[in-house]
């Protein structure tokens, strides 16, 4: 019997639950631990939707996915108590690089943490609160390696879960490209190895850190389509010589992007949670990427996006062949790239109601009226 007697924060309020000292997986130790949560919906003991935010995204849930999370929405809180906490190493309220330490921010002496670390102190949070059972998990990116590392390390506590947009480990290509954007940040002067914060901020690296990145996260067609050759109004990129100042419209869109990103995000947890991507890899220690997977005994569908650069396809098909208990694979199609989990809300809207039709007992699977055998793919 599940306890309903769980004190949980005001609805969409941000709160800090103490989870004690922790120790990660590669055996550094951190002293004292927070973890921040925002939960919407009711608990009724069972019901629980724990939700996986991405990189640089937070517990604010009800924001960053306002088309999926609300009443009678694909996540309804009418029905479901949707419960999203910040990632251990962000900062957003949970403990990373930014936080105090003995009078200081911890700095460069936070230590590395791993996905699997990030769950772990997710599940010490939950401890606390005392769930000790969980619904579905549901990510995308790094919310999703966090859902699969989930089915793996507490498959006793889930019904379900929803793995959005990312591998079952870091590629090649994936380390390399999330290492140029860590490089931008470290080679900022103001770095000053992770301990800049009595000083000046990093900025620009973390901006230039964004704008590789946003380039993996948008698809090759929409930005073509969008900005194409252009100049940015008033700028001329094709001068007799090259100026910071002059743009094609594509730079100027990128600079926009990096810039916002400063304004709400830290360096030094911009650094930690791209490292930890870099460290994402189920099969470590389990016997390997296919063994791993199918050793996985929670029904779960896959969702992936035909035009992502950063996380193909074919990575979310590997996954859903080697599954041990697949519900489904989905595909998003839009030119949108990689944050078409974000952005596509007509297509995640229908994707995420029928997960949710999935994951209760005797179900079936349906999109718009037509029945699908479970584990075949549909597109949306």
């Amino acid at each position: 019997m599940v306890s309903t007697h769980v004190l949980l924060a005001d609805k969409g309020v941000l709160t800090t639950i103490p989870i004690g000292s922790f120790t990660t997986e590669a055996r550094a130790e951190i002293a004292s631990v927070d973890i921040a949560y925002q939960r919407w919906g009711e608990f009724r003991g069972s019901n629980v939707l724990l939700i996986e935010h991405a990189l640089t995204g937070d517990s604010d849930v009800a924001t960053w996915w306002c088309d999926l999370v609300g009443p009678g929405k694909a996540l309804d809180t009418d029905s479901w108590c949707v419960i999203a906490t910040n990632a251990l190493g962000g900062c957003n309220g949970s403990t990373g690089p930014s936080s105090d330490l003995d009078g200081k921010p911890y700095g460069s002496r936070f230590p590395a943490v791993s996905i699997r670390d990030q769950v772990e102190a997710e599940k010490r949070f939950l401890d606390v609160l005392g769930i000790t059972e969980v619904h579905a998990v549901i990510g995308g990116s790094m919310g999703g390696a966090r859902t699969l590392e989930w089915t793996l390390l507490y498959p006793e506590m889930l019904q379900a879960a929803c793995v959005i947009a990312v591998s079952a480990r870091a590629s090649a290509w994936q380390i390399g490209i999330q290492s140029a954007q860590i490089s931008a940040i470290e080679r900022d002067p103001l770095w000053q190895g992770g301990d800049y914060y009595d000083g000046e901020y990093p900025a620009e690296g973390l901006a230039a850190a964004r704008r590789i990145a946003h380039l993996t996260y948008r698809g090759e067609m929409e930005i073509d389509e969008r900005f194409g050759t252009s100049a940015q109004a008033g700028e001329n990129p094709l001068g007799p010589y090259r100026k910071l100042d002059q743009r094609f419209a594509v730079n100027s869109y990128l600079d926009y992007q990096g810039a916002k990103l400063t304004q709400r995000f830290d360096a030094g947890s911009y650094v930690t949670l791209t490292e930890s991507l870099n460290r994402h890899d189920i099969g470590r220690g389990r016997g390997g990427l296919n063994k791993a997977l199918a050793s996985s005994e929670v029904p779960t569908m896959v969702v992936g996006v035909d035009t992502d650069i950063l996380y193909p396809y074919h990575q979310q098909e590997h996954i859903s062949r080697n599954l041990g208990n697949l519900l489904a694979i989905a595909k998003l199609s839009s030119p949108v790239g990689h944050d078409a989990f974000l952005v596509e809300g007509r297509q995640m809207d229908r994707i995420l109601r029928n997960f949710i039709q999935q994951s209760l007992p005797n179900a079936t699977e349906s999109v718009d009226g037509v029945e699908y055998r479970l584990g075949d793919e549909y597109i949306i």
